[in-house]
């Protein structure tokens, strides 16, 4: 199936799923809700875009000077776009990599600094489920709350186990994969330059990791600025719809719908996320409230990055990568 035409179908069951689920009130729902608290989701949003620029820049170290502010931007909101129209967010790190690259950063780097990029988000989300395991213990939880909790642990507490093993025995995986690879029949050139690939990547990232404490603290305040913007609308739709539900609920009930999406494979988990989502909030606040609170926060956090960071991104990167990134999964 072509891309386009599967990132058309998502879209059209993320808004599907949530109008079938509010049915009729969906629509006296949203008419409801204050313009002026749209336009301050829309700008926090964009105060993420400079917020992830300064983190981009800080992340660079000593390559930030090849790319200017205006094109690191360019190159945040582009690779936006990219995760939210490939499947399973696959086009954000080439993008990021392909953009940097056209400015003087080798890939190697590119790629140590998206993975640093995604290692500080780890941290953050771990901080923040830790904080909000303590601020549970202390509250009456129902069988939900308490089923949120532990699959947000398991997931987050998983995923920093296998970076902590990926670390620790790198050389050993590094063997294993060669040894795969050959039994698959893949060319000894084609193992040797893979191979080198992964050897330039690990010395970049070791060299992200060794700048100094001072730039490694700002690049984490920065990414929960950041996330906490982000994860911030949900809560705030709800509250312009006069639902009453605690942040630290909105929280879980994000996390957990864009990872479902993040597993789904679609363009943006949309169609899962919403789903998700709805199946979480709608026995908390009611069907119509859960259903225009969706509509609210993707319209904000996915279709707003599609329709201002498509734009960006065929003007710094083209057409023909865009292709190219449409049929990445095909490949």
């Amino acid at each position: 199936m072509s891309r386009g035409i599967l990132l058309f179908l998502a879209l059209l069951a993320a808004v599907l799923i949530p109008l079938v689920l509010g049915g009729n009130e969906t629509w006296s729902r949203l008419q409801s809700f204050p313009l002026s608290g749209l336009l301050i989701m829309f700008g926090m949003i964009l105060l993420c875009w400079v917020v992830n620029t300064m983190r981009l820049r800080l992340l660079l170290g000593d390559q930030r000077d090849k790319v200017s502010r205006l094109k690191s931007l360019g190159v945040v909101m582009a690779a936006e776009f990219a995760y939210c129209a490939t499947p399973g967010g696959s086009g954000g790190p080439l993008t990021i990599m392909a953009l940097l690259a056209r400015n003087g950063v080798r890939p190697a780097r590119g790629s140590a600094v998206f993975a640093m990029d995604q290692l500080s988000d780890l941290l953050f989300f771990l901080c923040a489920l830790s904080g909000i395991l303590i601020y549970a213990l202390f509250q009456h939880l129902s069988q939900r709350m308490e089923w949120l909790l532990m699959v947000s642990a398991v997931s987050l507490f998983g995923g920093l186990v296998s970076c902590v093993v990926v670390a620790r025995y790198h050389r050993l995986l590094i063997r294993l994969g060669g040894r795969l690879l050959a039994r698959l029949n893949v060319k000894t050139t084609t193992r040797l330059r893979w191979a080198r690939k992964l050897l330039h990547f690990l010395a970049a990232f070791t060299d992200t990791l060794k700048l100094p404490v001072q730039t490694l603290a700002k690049v984490f305040a920065l990414t929960c600025v950041h996330w906490l913007l982000r994860y911030s609308v949900l809560y705030l739709a709800l509250r312009g719809l006069g639902a009453d539900l605690q942040w630290a609920w909105s929280f879980l009930i994000q996390m957990l719908s864009l990872g479902a999406g993040q597993f789904s494979l679609l363009p943006g988990g949309a169609g899962a996320a919403e789903l998700t989502s709805a199946a979480l909030l709608a026995p908390m606040v009611g069907k119509s409230t859960a259903a225009a609170a969706i509509l609210i926060w993707r319209a904000v956090t996915y279709y707003f990055y599609l329709v201002v960071g498509g734009p960006v991104f065929l003007l710094m990167l083209g057409r023909p990568l865009l292709k190219k990134l449409m049929k990445f999964k095909q490949a």
